[in-house]
């Protein structure tokens, strides 16, 4: 999943930081007279955000003088390993981070502390949502990305086709998908991977559920599921590269859009910088929706571990790290992943910047959004079901077949 592309790949390793003083983060130390240790252990800051992790404890402790914040910070590849053991061993840091998908497992198995009186309004309701459990409030959001419809504004005008917006459906980016694919120039209408990801997304744009209400069945082999699939199916040789053209390896949708040989392209905020230098203007809408919108949201939170012995500290130093002016502040400056704040005031400096113009659709995404169905054996059923859709994009099954295979495939995953 992308988000969790947020700065999480790794070196490997444990690297800890350090801020004003704060000595091992790998074991207990003793607090200083009349302060209290907190421990927080991370995995976004990891290959290149250390540093802004660090001013960000520092503003934290001057504002608090009688915390101390010890940072480990891991890897994203060694992270999960590390912190089911540390849980499972009694010895996890005060607070952690977790994506959503982890959250889902944790907040289920009674390893996070209730958090008590959080100030709600300074979150987008949607990220702040997304860490509450059984009506009750287990985390925070600290950082999100999602996506949107990148379209190259200059093949649009070339075709003589209008350009997306906020209300358009399927049928206006197939209608104008066609129109702006040329085969003989190479160039193509749009592009969305057939994977695991997109289909849920666009499951929930055509009013579908991929689990019911439970978690206990899959539910997505429905009229709402087939319609989905081969919306996304149908593209592939049509208006969207095959296999054979290079779809699917490394990059290549990238390399495609940048080129200026891809018109509209279904991919993440995580690519507006990439795409900064791109030889013509472009710009994002939300993406269309059927009979709904619905924007695929990956959200990290912050957390209190349940047995922590300095819960007050702790929820006090998630709170600044999620929502801080200081934080807000070293995200946008350090392009560190975005804030889950509300005020849009504060977002000024990400909002004004020139390319593209239409970042409002960032923050209008968060209205509708989606989060990635959670079972506890989340990687075998993305994978599985990335391989159906797949083999039906190929040819080699019709599109319900493989949703029924699918279905098959996960009700098996979720009764083991």
């Amino acid at each position: 999943m992308r988000l969790l592309k947020f700065g999480v790949a790794g070196l490997a390793g444990i690297l800890a930081l350090t801020a004003c003083g704060q000595g091992s983060a790998t074991k207990e130390a003793a607090a200083p007279d009349g302060k209290s240790v907190v421990r927080y252990m991370n995995f976004s800051a990891n290959d290149g955000h250390e540093k802004d992790l660090t001013a960000i404890v520092n503003a934290f402790q001057t504002a608090n003088p009688n915390i101390t914040v010890q940072v480990e910070t891991v890897p994203y590849a060694n992270y999960f390993t590390k912190l089911q053991t540390a849980v499972a061993g009694g010895t996890a840091a005060d607070a952690f981070e977790l994506n959503y998908e982890n959250f889902v497992t944790y907040a289920s198995n009674g390893s996070l502390a209730e958090l008590k009186s959080v100030d709600s309004s300074v979150y987008k309701k949607s990220l702040y949502d997304a860490f509450t459990s059984d009506g009750k409030q287990y985390g925070v959001p600290e950082s999100f990305s999602n996506v949107v419809l990148f379209y190259n504004k200059a093949l649009f005008k070339q075709a003589g086709v209008a350009e997306p917006t906020a209300s358009w459906t399927w049928k206006d980016e197939q209608a104008a998908a066609a129109k702006l694919t040329n085969k003989g120039s190479k160039v193509w209408g749009d592009y969305q991977p057939v994977s695991y990801n997109e289909f849920y997304k666009v499951l929930a744009q055509n009013g579908g559920s991929f689990l019911n209400a439970e978690r206990t069945e899959a539910t997505f082999n429905s009229p709402e599921g087939v319609e989905a699939a081969k919306f996304l199916v149908e593209k592939v040789g049509k208006t969207m590269p095959t296999e054979a053209d290079g779809a699917g390896t490394p990059d290549f949708d990238s390399k495609l859009f940048k080129s200026g040989k891809l018109a509209m392209w279904h991919t993440g905020i995580w690519m507006f910088s990439p795409m900064a230098d791109a030889p013509f203007d472009w710009d994002v809408v939300v993406e269309p929706g059927n009979t709904r919108k619905a924007s695929a949201m990956f959200v990290n939170g912050l957390v209190v571990n349940a047995a922590s012995k300095n819960a007050e500290a702790a929820q006090k130093w998630i709170s600044f790290l999620a929502s801080s002016d200081d934080t807000t502040k070293t995200r946008l400056a350090t392009s560190w992943e975005l804030p889950p704040v509300a005020d849009e005031a504060k977002l000024a400096p990400y909002l004004d910047q020139p390319k593209p113009a239409n970042r409002e659709a960032v923050f209008t995404a968060l209205d509708e959004p989606v989060l990635p169905p959670v079972i506890e054996r989340q990687q075998e059923m993305q994978d599985l079901v990335t391989a159906e859709l797949t083999s039906a994009a190929a040819g080699r099954k019709t599109v319900e077949k493989a949703l029924a295979d699918a279905q098959t495939k996960v009700n098996g995953l979720l009764k083991k």
